[in-house]
Protein backbone atom coordinates (compact mmCIF):
# COMPACT_ATOMS: atom_id res chain seq x y z
CA UNK A 1 0.00 0.00 0.00
CA UNK A 2 1.47 3.38 -1.05
CA UNK A 3 1.29 6.50 0.93
CA UNK A 4 -0.92 9.35 -0.75
CA UNK A 5 1.32 12.22 -2.08
CA UNK A 6 0.32 15.53 0.25
CA UNK A 7 -1.27 17.97 -1.87
CA UNK A 8 1.45 21.06 -3.42
CA UNK A 9 1.14 23.96 -0.91
CA UNK A 10 -1.16 27.10 -2.49
CA UNK A 11 0.89 29.94 -3.95
CA UNK A 12 0.10 31.77 -1.14
CA UNK A 13 1.53 29.04 1.61
CA UNK A 14 4.69 28.73 -0.87
CA UNK A 15 7.77 28.88 1.07
CA UNK A 16 9.31 32.37 0.77
CA UNK A 17 12.05 32.37 2.99
CA UNK A 18 14.95 33.34 1.65
CA UNK A 19 18.12 30.99 1.64
CA UNK A 20 20.53 33.17 3.80
CA UNK A 21 17.61 32.57 6.35
CA UNK A 22 18.05 29.19 6.74
CA UNK A 23 17.40 27.67 10.26
CA UNK A 24 17.42 24.30 9.40
CA UNK A 25 21.03 23.72 11.42
CA UNK A 26 19.71 25.99 14.24
CA UNK A 27 18.61 24.39 17.94
CA UNK A 28 15.40 23.86 18.60
CA UNK A 29 13.55 25.09 21.37
CA UNK A 30 16.03 27.45 22.95
CA UNK A 31 13.37 30.07 23.82
CA UNK A 32 10.53 27.62 24.01
CA UNK A 33 10.64 27.71 28.26
CA UNK A 34 10.40 31.79 28.00
CA UNK A 35 7.32 31.54 25.36
CA UNK A 36 5.68 29.21 27.95
CA UNK A 37 6.14 31.22 31.09
CA UNK A 38 3.80 33.91 28.89
CA UNK A 39 4.86 37.54 27.22
CA UNK A 40 2.75 40.14 25.92
CA UNK A 41 3.90 42.29 23.12
CA UNK A 42 2.76 45.78 23.24
CA UNK A 43 3.25 48.35 20.75
CA UNK A 44 3.45 51.97 22.62
CA UNK A 45 1.74 54.83 20.62
CA UNK A 46 4.41 57.23 19.76
CA UNK A 47 2.19 60.05 20.88
CA UNK A 48 3.12 59.05 24.54
CA UNK A 49 6.95 57.79 23.77
CA UNK A 50 8.14 60.84 25.95
CA UNK A 51 6.23 59.79 29.30
CA UNK A 52 6.87 56.03 28.78
CA UNK A 53 10.33 55.75 27.27
CA UNK A 54 11.18 52.16 28.67
CA UNK A 55 9.21 48.85 29.31
CA UNK A 56 9.67 49.81 33.36
CA UNK A 57 8.17 53.22 33.28
CA UNK A 58 5.33 51.45 31.23
CA UNK A 59 5.26 48.83 33.58
CA UNK A 60 5.10 51.17 36.88
CA UNK A 61 2.30 53.06 35.16
CA UNK A 62 0.26 50.47 34.54
CA UNK A 63 0.62 49.02 38.29
CA UNK A 64 -0.64 51.94 39.48
CA UNK A 65 -3.53 51.84 37.51
CA UNK A 66 -4.35 48.30 38.18
CA UNK A 67 -4.71 49.39 41.88
CA UNK A 68 -6.72 52.31 41.38
CA UNK A 69 -8.94 49.94 38.55
CA UNK A 70 -9.16 46.92 41.27
CA UNK A 71 -10.23 49.12 43.71
CA UNK A 72 -13.22 50.36 41.71
CA UNK A 73 -14.20 47.25 40.58
CA UNK A 74 -14.33 45.92 44.35
CA UNK A 75 -17.01 49.43 44.67
CA UNK A 76 -14.24 50.60 47.76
Amino acid sequence: MSKAKAPKPAAAEADTMRPEYDFSQAPRGVTARRYAEGANVVVIDPKVLDVFPTAESVNEALAALAVVLRSRARGA
